[in-house]
């Protein structure tokens, strides 16, 4: 099984790509953890979907193409200028709301005023190594959490594979999550939220 073949790639993805060169920005998505994402979203109908890190909109558009004309997607990044890509090329999409703010204070927004979302994919540091607890805590029953780069990569900082570990252990403990550890691609963990009553 090939399976970087036939992905069927979102329309804007080509100029969401050839823009990113463009300014240089070095962490987009890999087009394999973007098909899986775009699979999940088209299981959420109707959904409230949050994105955290947008960069230059790559996942974003992966996300946009799974969901349903009745889902919506907020996405967040600090950098504006990988933002200006993102909107230039997905703006008009009326399901897509872009926010630049500072992660950190915009997921402690969202947890103070007790939002509640169908699929969370974190891809910054805010809600991942950073505010997991509140972040999960967005997160509707049966809900999904995604989060991808867990494989060693080559631009890792020396303390990165420590943060890694900690950040796996501290999903396998959770009681009220399923968790599945994918090692493919770049490395995918995909949560999903127990109803109450399956989390004794």
């Amino acid at each position: 099984m090939i399976d970087n073949t036939n992905l069927h790639e979102p329309a804007p993805l080509a100029a969401l790509m050839q823009d990113t060169q463009r300014i240089g920005f070095g962490m987009a998505s890999e087009p394999l953890v973007g098909a899986l994402l775009r699979t999940l979203a088209a299981a959420k109908p109707g959904g409230r979907f949050l994105e955290l890190g947008t960069g230059t909109g790559l996942s974003t558009a992966w996300l946009l193409q799974g969901m349903d004309g009745n889902a919506t997607l907020l996405t967040v990044d600090n950098d504006p200028a990988a933002l200006a890509v993102a909107k230039s090329h997905m703006g008009e999409d009326l399901r897509l709301k872009l926010v630049c703010e500072d992660g950190d204070a915009f997921v402690q927004r969202l947890f103070a005023t007790g939002e509640r979302f169908d699929f969370i994919f974190a891809d910054t540091w805010s809600g991942k190594y950073r505010l997991l607890n509140e972040t999960l805590s967005l997160l509707k029953p049966h809900g999904l959490y995604v989060i991808d780069d867990m494989l060693p990569q080559t631009n890792w900082p020396d303390d990165h594979p420590a943060k890694v570990a900690a950040l796996l252990a501290a999903l396998d403990v959770r009681e009220d999550l399923f968790v599945v550890k994918q090692g493919w691609s770049c490395g995918v963990v995909i949560c999903t939220k127990r109803p109450v009553h399956q989390t004794a």
